[in-house]
């Protein structure tokens, strides 16, 4: 029954995941990168990234993986070869997403808490040279992945589909690196987030106070333009990291306590809870990569005009189309 569940709830789960994930984070990416969301060209190079990479695990990861690998396992994309590249880019995608939420998370702590650093590190350069960094040492980390699968079959001499090679994960190296990935992709970055966000916020608890006493209690109810500016920014902080943090806390246990990590083709009991959780913390993480369209939709008013033009002038292109 278990089996059941899984399987029938992952043949719905993911094929509307990628319905509405794929347009919503294409249009989130082209809205920042026109640059008119009332963003810094800094933070909106951060958020365009972060786009990229959510847009990337939506096609990958989504579509090519889940989806298409599933129902379509006599396809091209079933050679041993090609399936280990559409892994190897998986994980490079889920990579981006983490690590470039996590840059994005670092430059608001810098705005907000580092008054003397913030003009020099948080300028459009720097964020081009992180996130170009962060990319080449992804694609580099990764390597691994590609041999620590092995072809699930082979049929006149043709090898298809992949499997967790047994003797690399029980080898030295093979330990080794699944706990280096497991620290890399989950551990690191919720330890780095909290703290972050945790002296972010101490920061604007103890200047919020600083700016009350010196405006006086007279003025409190009055407009303070650089104090709702940090409101803004924090929200949109907050709701990105905080969401991120809950979305992953799944992946996080069941990485470390099962090591499983290929599910697509992986052979076990379908009924065990170490692969029911697995594979829960695999639709969670796939989820979060369509929050932040969400969330900007929520939080960011430039966006929802921007969002909602699209919206009339889609509606108003369909009607002329129709009458025509």
């Amino acid at each position: 029954m278990g089996q059941l569940t899984i399987l029938h709830f992952k043949g719905i789960f993911y094929p509307i995941l990628a319905a509405v994930g794929v347009p919503a984070n294409l249009v989130t990416m082209v809205f920042l990168s026109r640059g008119n969301c009332g963003l810094s060209k800094c933070i909106s190079l951060y958020m365009v990234a972060m786009a990229t990479a959510d847009l990337l695990v939506m096609i990958n990861n989504v579509t090519v993986y889940h989806i298409f690998s599933y129902y379509f396992p006599l396809s091209f994309i079933y050679h041993t070869p090609v399936c280990k590249f559409i892994i190897y880019m998986a994980a490079v995608n889920l990579d981006f997403s983490v690590w470039f939420t996590i840059s994005f998370t670092f430059d608001r702590f810098v705005v907000i808490c580092c008054e003397k650093f913030k003009s020099k590190y948080c300028t459009e350069r720097n964020a081009a040279l992180v996130i170009t960094t962060f990319t080449v040492l992804i694609f580099l980390k990764n390597i691994p992945v590609l041999v620590a699968f092995e072809p699930l079959q082979i049929i006149n001499k043709v090898q298809w589909g992949c499997r967790t090679s047994v003797a690399f994960i029980s080898s030295p190296a093979g330990i080794a690196y699944v706990w280096f990935h497991s620290a890399w992709g989950v551990w690191l970055p919720f330890t780095l987030i909290a703290l972050l966000n945790w002296l972010t916020i101490r920061r604007i608890f103890v200047a919020s106070k600083s700016r009350k006493s010196l405006r006086g209690q007279r003025n409190e109810n009055q407009c303070d333009p650089e104090m709702e500016s940090r409101r803004k920014s924090v929200i949109l902080l907050f709701t990105i990291s905080g969401s991120f943090i809950l979305l992953w806390l799944t992946t996080a246990v069941s990485l470390v306590t099962t090591k499983l990590a290929n599910l697509n083709y992986y052979r076990g009991d379908l009924t065990d809870p170490g692969y029911i959780a697995t594979e829960t913390g695999s639709m969670l993480k796939c989820l979060s990569s369509f929050q932040n369209p969400c969330i900007y939709a929520a939080t960011q008013r430039k966006f929802r005009e921007n969002l909602k033009n699209l919206v009339k002038s889609t509606w108003t292109l369909i009607l002329s189309l129709v009458k025509k």
